[in-house]
């Protein structure tokens, strides 16, 4: 009997029309209210109360005057709070815009204004209500959100679901001359780049380390909710809580750019040296890594650290999503490769070198900006401004890139965004940034400064000041050279 109500409540769930993120809560709420969707710290939150929240958020925010096709930029740190928010918003069809929580009031104002919002929702912080007033939007804390959301009732609103086809999220990135670029995903792009296959039993528990702000965080999480599984997140990327958060829940899946597990390397062999651990993490079955080269030294300690895990690499990006992976015997075999095209990906390289990828999970555009989406995508194909190299086997490798940016840690920095800044310290005649390839991070920001006057050369600490006010802490130099 319980199964046989579900299936005829069906009829208050709907969300929308085709491939839409709405029915991925809705579904799991209605199969496994009780099962954990999310977890942090010690709080849980069930798949029920995820699409009861969810409910309770859309008619809040719909009283605030979001519709659908409107942007809310999303100014947060990770918690379990921001959930509802995402999946109200996709109920009602308005589209998530996240902004990194450690931004600046200077470099989020300008992502800001670049989306066009109808309303800002952030953590309780003082920056934020000056910028939604230089913007020109309305602005609400997200405490004083879920607190209206509270009074609301538990079920879907009576109003259209989005279609599709319909804008689900924007990312930002950023361009070669440092504008903001804002990558549209639609749900049927975001349900496709997710699905798990037909397998809908538990796959096991995955701890996500990545920002909330961050694509890669959304493509784990709507992973695993589609397999109706639990996700597990760590806010801090520190090497010991990642390995006890495996541990405590038993999690099968870890996936870390090659500077997180080189911290989670570290805390294991800590431990092991402290005489307090055996040094593995036995309950992973997959253990992937990406974003960056993954040197084979690191993927041999990853190899150790999960002895009963497959070992995967993968390379992608925001447009694109997941473009090529690695796994298994392979990723020793094949050493530097990114792998072999990703399921629904067609590649190809133009005359140059350039790695172009066509398929349906590319992208819808840049959000209002028709000409760096006309230069992105030609005849359906994605240029990603890197140049690749195929073997006799097909394996890809990224031999070099053709757009002026830096890939560090899984972010992209233009150099002229940080040039513009560096360039108003007093003392700089001239500066000039670049990337350096670093084992760990894939490419370290770094500074050439050719000083005024070089008895009074700006240091580290004077550096360090004019970029906190204005740019993201992934973007400051981290080194330094004087000529």
């Amino acid at each position: 009997m319980r199964t046989a109500a579900r299936v005829h409540d069906l009829g208050r769930y709907g969300v929308g029309q085709g491939l839409v993120i709405g029915e991925v809560f809705a579904g799991a709420a209605r199969a496994v209210p009780g099962r954990a969707a999310a977890v942090l710290g010690e709080r849980t939150l069930t798949f029920g109360e995820l699409a009861a929240d969810a409910d309770r958020t859309a008619h809040a925010l719909l009283g605030l005057g979001v519709a659908k096709g409107d942007r809310v930029v999303c100014w947060n740190a990770t918690s379990l709070d921001i959930l509802p928010v995402f999946a109200a918003l996709a109920r009602i069809g308005a589209v998530y815009v996240p902004i990194g929580p450690a931004l600046p009031p200077d470099e989020a104002e300008s992502l800001a204004r670049a989306a066009k919002p109808t309303l800002l929702v952030a953590d309780a912080k003082d920056d934020a209500a000056a910028v939604a007033e230089r913007v020109g939007v309305a602005h609400i804390a997200l405490p004083d959100l879920l607190a209206q959301a509270a009074d609301q009732p538990a079920e879907a609103p009576d109003t259209p679901g989005p279609d599709e086809d319909d804008p689900h999220t924007i990312f930002f990135t950023s361009g070669s001359t440092g504008k903001p670029k804002g990558v549209v995903l639609s749900h049927r792009v975001n349900v496709l780049r997710t699905h798990p296959g037909s397998q809908l039993e538990p796959r096991g528990t995955m701890v996500c380390v990545y920002p909330m702000f961050h694509m890669g965080a959304w493509t784990i999480a709507l992973q695993q909710w589609q397999a109706r599984d639990t996700l597990v997140l760590v806010p801090q990327t520190v090497g010991a809580s990642i390995v006890a958060a495996v541990r405590a829940h038993n999690a099968t899946r870890l996936n870390c750019v090659p500077a997180v597990w080189e911290r989670v390397l570290s805390a294991l062999a800590e431990e092991q040296l402290n005489d307090t651990g055996d040094g593995t993490l036995p309950s992973l079955r997959f253990a992937d890594s990406g974003t960056s080269a993954t040197v084979p030294e690191l993927l041999d300690g990853i190899a150790k650290a999960a002895p009963n895990a497959t070992l995967r690499v993968f390379y992608g990006s925001t447009e694109a999503g997941n473009v090529t992976s690695l796994d298994g015997p392979d990723v020793f075999r094949k050493p530097g490769s990114c792998g072999v095209p990703s399921i629904y990906q067609h590649l190809a390289l133009d005359p140059q070198g350039e790695l172009c990828v066509r398929g349906p999970l590319l992208f819808d555009g840049y959000f209002d900006d028709p000409e760096a989406t006309a230069a992105a995508l030609h005849n359906g194909w994605y240029r990603t401004g890197d140049m690749a190299l195929t073997d006799d086997e097909g394996y890809l490798t990224i031999s070099g890139r053709t757009r002026d940016l830096i890939r560090t840690g899984g972010e992209s920095v233009a150099p002229a965004e940080v040039e513009a800044v560096l360039a108003t310290v007093p003392g700089i005649r001239e500066v000039a940034v670049i990337g350096l390839p670093d084992t760990t991070w894939g490419e370290v920001v770094c500074a050439v400064i050719v000083p005024a006057d070089p008895a009074a050369i700006p240091g580290p600490t004077t550096l360090r000041t004019a970029c906190e006010g204005h740019l993201a802490p992934h973007k400051h130099p981290r080194r330094v050279f004087y000529a």
